[in-house]
């Protein structure tokens, strides 16, 4: 790895939206084209119309950003921090750092993915950072990723895999972390995949999703000759069920996962341009991918919202995100760090153990 030269500088962060952008989104979600859909359509084409009038309604009249703004400041110890990124210059990167009273604590890089930010980590924070005998302690790091949330956009093309991990390393470096371990998911689960090699102070890692291109089984429908000769017969009932659940999944699903990458600048204009575009294309990961949790409209608002007031625009992470997926399915080297999944059942890729 080059240089690991660090900025010294810290700042403590605050989310405060201009009033005049808060009007600006007011203004927009005033003025919605009429929406339409098929009788008795449920979500076989996407967001039911039901529920995007719901939460469109409120989001206009009742919804007060400020009151979340301000439980996230309060919740959530924010800073900013200038890390360099080598061949990208000076990223301003925006991070929530928890520290556990506990002695021993382990540092944690929480690296989170699309369609999320660092308020993933906000329900298992105290979790977390808290004492027990029965399980470890962390003190906590989850940053924005570059071109997410309140962290600056990478201005130039290549901006891979690798500099996410580079980035998170740096930060950790810069809070005194020469050693730590990693959580990640989603595209976090690439970042996290790759920075065991970008650092040897990336000691243990975990992931919630393990998604491996390189070793995925046949499915019956795409590749029906390779099925044949390899069934799952070797496979407990559960990971029969994740199978058929990914094969669902990667069939109707993940449409968004081809689309995106090639018409990354397209998606971007429409995004930017509409409030309610934003919102029925994130409510709609949010719907199918979780398991059948009961989103509140507030909850949902909030989690859109920071896309809207994000520092390089409503989806400027699509982007970054182009540029991890060309990247992604190219596994790094293996390395001998100890590792560890969560396994769950109802997650929309599960790989079977072997």
């Amino acid at each position: 790895m080059a240089s690991t030269s660090l900025p010294s500088s810290e700042m403590s962060f605050r989310i405060n939206i201009p009033d005049d952008k808060i009007a600006f989104l007011y203004r927009k979600l005033s003025l919605p084209a009429p929406l339409d859909e098929l009788l008795k359509l449920g979500r076989d084409y996407g967001v039911p119309l039901a529920d995007l009038q719901r939460l469109l309604a409120r989001w206009r009249d009742g919804y007060d950003w400020k009151k979340y703004e301000q439980e996230l400041n309060e919740e959530l110890p924010q800073f900013k921090k200038d890390i360099h990124v080598d061949g990208f210059g000076t990223l301003g990167i925006h991070y929530m750092h928890k520290k556990s009273t506990v002695t021993g604590a382990i540092p944690l890089l929480f690296v989170h993915g699309w369609t999320g930010s660092v308020i993933e980590v906000r329900k298992i924070l105290p979790l977390l950072t808290e004492g027990s005998p029965s399980f470890p302690s962390f003190h906590v790091v989850a940053f924005s990723l570059p071109g997410y949330g309140f962290s600056e956009a990478p201005r130039k093309k290549g901006f891979q895999i690798s500099q996410f991990a580079e980035t998170g390393h740096k930060l950790m470096l810069s809070l005194g972390y020469e050693e730590y371990v990693t959580q990640g998911g989603d595209v976090g689960f690439f970042i996290t995949r790759r920075s065991a090699k970008v650092s040897e102070g990336n000691k243990a890692r975990h992931f919630d999703y393990a998604r491996l291109p390189e070793s995925m089984p046949p499915y019956s429908l795409q590749s029906p000759w390779l099925y044949f000769f390899n069934p799952p017969a070797h496979y407990t009932s559960a990971e029969k069920a994740g199978l058929e659940r990914t094969e669902r999944f990667m069939r109707s699903k993940a449409g968004y996962f081809k689309n995106q990458p090639s018409q990354a600048q397209t998606f971007e204009t429409n995004l930017t341009d509409s409030p309610v575009g934003l919102l029925a294309w994130i409510y709609g990961k949010l719907l199918n991918w979780s398991d059948s949790y009961s989103w509140e409209d507030d909850e949902v608002l909030t989690w859109v919202s920071i896309y809207w007031f994000s520092t390089p625009g409503p989806a400027a992470s699509l982007k970054v995100y182009n540029e991890m997926v060309q990247a992604s399915s190219r596994a790094p080297a293996k390395t001998t760090i100890p590792q560890g999944w969560s396994y769950f059942p109802r997650e929309v890729i599960n790989m079977p153990r072997s």
